[in-house]
């Protein structure tokens, strides 16, 4: 796209988006790397790329076009086939009547222009010119518009298999055979092997880890039933059935996972774990693979891990106020033990890596053994636990302390022995990161009790323990309501509403003489972009500090619950109450703090 510079730059100057110094300031920079002038503004953060595209439109005479913000039909989007989309910068988004809009980065690219106008002879082509980002987003499209292409396909497959039986079933299935369950003969394996090779069951697996990547998606499950498989897809924690697929791919699909994981193919009696990736151009992923037998044949649950995400911090993931004020303050301390509580999927080991990437500095040396190591993180020991060549965590742990660590973090303590290997560690001088499944904080310490730690040990180790869980936030526009008395009759159930009134009102969420029907909480509204209204999720968490008062509690073996009444009174808020507090600033709702917390 050819923008004179100097007209670009009169263009600016006279708006007064930009000093006259700045322009030349980023006009050598473009001229001494051979950069576009508009590249460089942008990098620089002299403009947003927005702004500036539409000021370009503006010069060059053509209308500008937020394509994200545009809903693409299937039918139009693939008047340009992907290929060409993508290596040309075009994406056709309008059709009316002959006309066919398309959004370009380049609309002076008339030999494009030209074999767009070719492939599609009865339209009129209108250029519209629009952001990098706006390209990229909608390049996705394309891989959301194969959903319903390919679920159309499936539709026709699982009639054919069920009207047609002897008939040659259409692309997806065809080919796919069903093999007896018998002998594991050398045979029956080579057999596995082509039919994991096929382009039908090649095209669904990679179809539905696309999807999956697509809808951010941590978890794909493929389930075998009498009749038919069922993909379900597990987003923002909640699970969804996404895809039906006739029952004759299940082998298929299964061995095809087998490979990509370097699986027994011909072993179906024993679960199996595996692992493999998926790299393109746009991203990265680990996925952990877990095979396990069930009535109907092989169940698989795929974790999809990306790789080339950055470290959430605590900030982000949700810790705010004096329960952040507490975790930064015990982080600094030399030795002890800092533990993470809370069932599978709720975040403990995201906030461990948060914690580490406040640790990693040159001064320290920091160690982990892991299961697995969900990321790679620099200047960070990493250890993969390997049960079937005895590298546990407590072996891994005792090899750990001979590294001369000032940091070890253990991804869970799940037996005695690691247990007490990780408070000996942390008693000879370093500092412990580790995770326990227990439902609240206080319950870690009578969950250490029971794995035969001694209370004098604990109360000597233990710095704080941290209880989480994840809730969905909202996507977009809510709806605002106030408390009934019937809600507050239910909320009463569990929580202690007069403290909750007393936090908002210091949260200054309420006005001092505000009861708690004056709030404002609010629900979810869907939209065209989330069917739910909600998108991501947030953490809610207690931090127990192992002060004084617990210390002697603790070596008295006191209940778990007379040690979170103590807590509470030293200033602790409970999950329940950081969820409130969440719901009132509009980050999620009331409902969605009630389901992850109770039992």
């Amino acid at each position: 796209m050819n923008i004179e510079p100097l007209r670009l730059k009169k263009f600016l100057l006279d708006a007064e988006l930009i000093t006259e110094e700045d322009f030349d300031r980023a006009l050598d920079i473009s001229t001494k790397n051979d950069q576009e002038i508009g590249q460089v503004l942008v990098s620089e953060k002299l403009i947003d790329q927005e702004r500036l595209t539409k000021f370009e439109a503006y010069l060059l005479g053509i209308p500008f076009v937020n394509i994200e913000k545009e809903s693409i039909e299937p039918g139009v989007l693939n008047l340009i086939p992907k290929q060409v989309a993508k290596s040309h910068n075009i994406i056709a988004f309008r059709k009316r009547d002959n006309n066919l809009e398309v959004a370009m980065l380049d609309p002076e690219d008339l030999i494009t222009i030209e074999f767009i106008k070719k492939t599609n002879p009865l339209l009129k082509i209108l250029p519209r010119l629009t952001t990098p980002d706006g390209i990229k987003n909608a390049l996705h499209q394309y891989e959301a518009s194969l959903d319903i292409e390919f679920g159309n396909m499936i539709k026709l497959d699982a009639k054919d298999l069920q009207d047609e039986k002897g008939k040659k079933a259409e692309p997806l299935t065809r080919g796919i055979r069903n093999i007896k369950e018998d002998a594991g003969t050398p045979e029956k394996k080579e057999e596995l092997i082509k039919i994991a090779e096929e382009l039908p069951i090649i095209n669904i697996v990679d179809t539905l880890l696309k999807h999956a990547i697509l809808q951010r998606a941590s978890d794909v499950h493929i389930e075998p039933l009498e009749k038919e498989v069922v993909a379900r897809f597990r987003i923002d924690g909640i699970l969804y059935d996404v895809m039906t697929l006739p029952v004759a791919t299940s082998l298929g699909i299964v061995a095809r996972i087998k490979v990509l994981s370097n699986l027994k193919l011909d072993e179906h009696r024993l679960p199996q774990d595996g692992r493999f990736k998926i790299e393109t151009d746009e991203y990265k992923y680990s996925i952990r693979v877990s095979v396990l037998p069930v009535f109907n044949g092989e169940k698989i649950v795929m974790r999809l891990l990306a790789e080339n995400v950055k470290t959430q911090t605590l900030d982000g993931l949700g810790f705010a106020g004096l329960a952040l004020e507490k975790v930064r303050n015990n982080l600094v301390k030399p030795t002890g033990m800092i533990l993470i509580t809370g069932p599978t999927g709720s975040g403990k080991t995201t906030t461990l890596y948060a914690m580490m990437e406040i640790l990693n500095t040159p001064s320290v040396n920091i160690s982990t053994v892991e299961d697995p190591i969900e990321y790679r993180m620099p200047r960070i020991n990493q250890t993969q636990v390997n049960p079937a060549i005895g590298l546990t965590f407590a072996n891994g742990l005792r090899a750990l302390v001979r590294q001369d660590p000032n940091i070890i973090m253990v991804g869970e303590i799940r037996d005695n022995e690691t247990a007490g290997l990780a408070i000996n560690a942390s008693l000879t001088g370093h500092l412990v990161l580790s995770t326990l499944h227990t439902t609240e904080a206080a319950g870690a310490i009578s969950r250490l009790i029971d794995m035969k730690v001694e209370p004098f040990l604990i109360s000597s180790t233990l710095n704080v323990v941290i209880a989480q869980r994840l809730v969905r936030k909202f996507d977009g526009d809510k709806e605002r309501y106030k408390l009934k008395p019937a809600d507050l009759e239910n909320l009463a159930k569990y929580c202690d509403l007069d403290r909750i009134l007393k936090i908002l009102k210091e949260e200054k969420l309420l006005k001092p003489k505000a009861t708690l029907k004056d709030i404002e909480l609010y629900r979810p509204r869907p939209s065209k972009d989330s069917e739910s209204g909600y998108r991501g999720r947030v953490g809610i968490v207690e931090v127990l500090v192992v002060n004084d008062a617990i210390k002697e509690l603790i070596v008295k073996k006191t209940s778990t619950k007379e040690i979170k009444m103590r807590a509470i009174q030293d200033g602790m808020r409970t999950m329940v109450e950081d969820g409130f507090v969440k719901a009132a600033q509009g980050i999620t709702s009331i409902e969605e703090v009630l389901r992850v917390i109770v039992d």
